[in-house]
């Protein structure tokens, strides 16, 4: 019973003394181990990251009639030293739509994201976002997009 106890008390002290934070995690995308205390305390060397520059973050279709399907490609570059890779993107809505490319992005060379946003039973003013989930540092950046949506009457 008191190696029931001993063992017990040794695995809850082994596993208590685990902090949040202090794990490595993996990055299945780049295959390099980031420690995250080293990215907390800048130390590393982060010099050989992708770096993601959007030429606009943000897009205005201005007035569009209900039921048109409109789309906008955002264009961005890398100018990181490593290969940019987009993990996912994510809208707000199930109306807007992210299209992108899931090859690597070589430092230097430029990405399209197209956003195709359906107006479909929608009216007035909307603003929808999409969340663009990367490698970079930081991971995700939010585009925008917005419509005045005018309804004709039949």
């Amino acid at each position: 019973m008191n190696r029931i106890v001993l063992f017990l008390l040794v695995i809850a002290s082994h596993t208590s003394s685990c902090k949040p934070g202090n794990h490595s995690k993996e990055s299945s995308q780049s295959g390099n181990i980031i420690n995250n205390n080293s990215l907390e305390n800048r130390n590393s060397d982060t010099s050989a990251l992708p770096i993601i520059q959007f030429e606009k973050t943000a897009h205005n279709f201005g007035q569009i009639i209900q039921g048109e399907k409109v789309s906008y490609t955002f264009t961005f570059k890398n100018i990181g030293q490593g290969d940019l890779i987009i993990k996912d993107a994510i809208a707000s809505c199930g109306c807007t739509v992210p299209k992108y490319s899931r090859k690597p992005i070589k430092s230097g060379e430029e990405g399209r994201l197209e956003v195709i946003f359906d107006s479909n039973n929608r009216s007035g003013k909307q603003l929808k976002t999409v969340t663009v989930w990367t490698n970079c540092k930081p991971e995700q950046i939010r585009l925008q997009l917005s419509a005045e949506i005018q309804v004709l009457n039949k």
